[in-house]
């Protein structure tokens, strides 16, 4: 392992996971492959920029071409696979753009991928595919059951991953993580969104009575996980990567505005979104078993959450425009009232 090619790692846990990988090793070579999309961000890699080790293409996963001269130009022989859509409130709204990338796109940069003798492909998804569960924890065996657009786009890469380990024989792995947080998440998720809204004292919509339960994952500790199994996974294998730390949204969101001193008065509850999933858990004792552990506590990487995009305005306040304000009129103005 030597050249890695980090696809969609202009986005979130994208950056994080190089500024990690660069931190950590001193013989990688790490190239960013990444589309630029309204997610994709290149100020998320002014850190490593001007990094020795460090590249930057932009290009589509879904176009051959591209794909082929960037692994080629650069002999990369380990990818990790984060490029993909990954917003179930747009995919309900667009659900187009998530079959194009997360399908089409993972099928070409696995094709591709095969073609040029890549050694390890590391596919990044989501507990999301395996939908809801009412009590226990999914295991990587259980039955792949998704319930969005996002979802099911999901799923479907993560077969075609796994088909290419049964039919070519390719060294392929899977983490599926669950919800993630941390600097540098664009402020249409959960916690960003609040996080923002509630410092410019914004209502903060909240779905339904907010008792759906998520698996709440700091970036650090799921880039930790996702480099745990890319030198130590087993071929063909899928791993859970979950935080192990259950909450109710509205818990969170009132933990948050508790940190920023704002008033619980700006949650406002809004229409819920269709086929919301009411709540996701995994059972990470196959990672476990590889040597992964959580090094950050909840409370602390909250905490942490909060103070940075206290401290990063300028970062958060140049997306919340433009594109963002559109979209967010789209998925929120009738909830909210703002179309009256």
């Amino acid at each position: 392992m030597q050249n890695i090619l980090v696809t969609g790692g202009a986005g979130f846990i994208g950056s994080n996971f190089v500024r990690y990988m660069l931190e950590k090793y001193d013989a990688y070579r790490v190239v960013v492959y990444d589309k630029l999309t309204y997610a994709g961000n290149l100020d998320n890699l002014q850190y490593v920029a001007k990094h020795p080790r460090f590249a930057f293409v932009q290009g589509d996963i879904a176009v051959r071409s591209e794909v082929a001269s960037t692994l080629q130009d650069y002999q990369i022989d380990t990818v990790v696979n984060f490029a993909a859509e990954t917003h179930v409130d747009r995919s309900i709204l667009d659900p187009d753009a998530f079959v194009r990338t997360n399908v089409t796109g993972t099928y070409v940069l696995l094709d591709e991928s095969r073609r040029h003798g890549v050694k390890r492909f590391h596919h990044v998804s989501t507990d999301e595919v395996y939908g809801s569960i009412h009590e226990g924890f999914f295991k990587e065996t259980d039955p792949l059951s998704p319930r969005s657009p996002y979802a099911a786009s999901k799923a479907s890469s993560d077969l075609m991953v796994r088909a290419y380990h049964v039919t070519y024989g390719m060294d392929v792995v899977i983490t599926r993580g669950s919800n993630t947080f941390g600097p540098y998440q664009y402020p249409e998720k959960l916690l960003p969104l609040f996080i923002t809204n509630a410092i410019d004292e914004e209502p903060l919509p909240l779905y339904g009575d907010g008792r759906q339960v998520r698996d709440w994952l700091y970036v650090d500790d799921h880039c930790a996980g996702i480099d745990t199994v890319l030198h130590h996974g087993q071929p063909g294998e899928a791993y859970n990567l979950g935080g192990e730390n259950e909450r109710h949204n509205i818990d969170v969101v009132r933990q948050m505005l508790a940190l920023l001193g704002r008033p619980e008065s700006l949650i406002t509850p809004v229409a819920d979104r269709p086929g919301h999933d009411l709540r996701y858990a995994l059972d990470n004792s196959k990672l476990r078993a590889l040597g992964w552990s959580h090094h950050s506590s909840f409370e602390q990487a909250l905490e942490n959450t909060v103070r940075w995009y206290v401290q990063n305005e300028a970062w958060w306040r140049r997306i919340k425009s433009g594109e963002y304000l559109e979209y967010y009129r789209a998925q929120y103005g009738e909830r909210l009232g703002l179309d009256q």
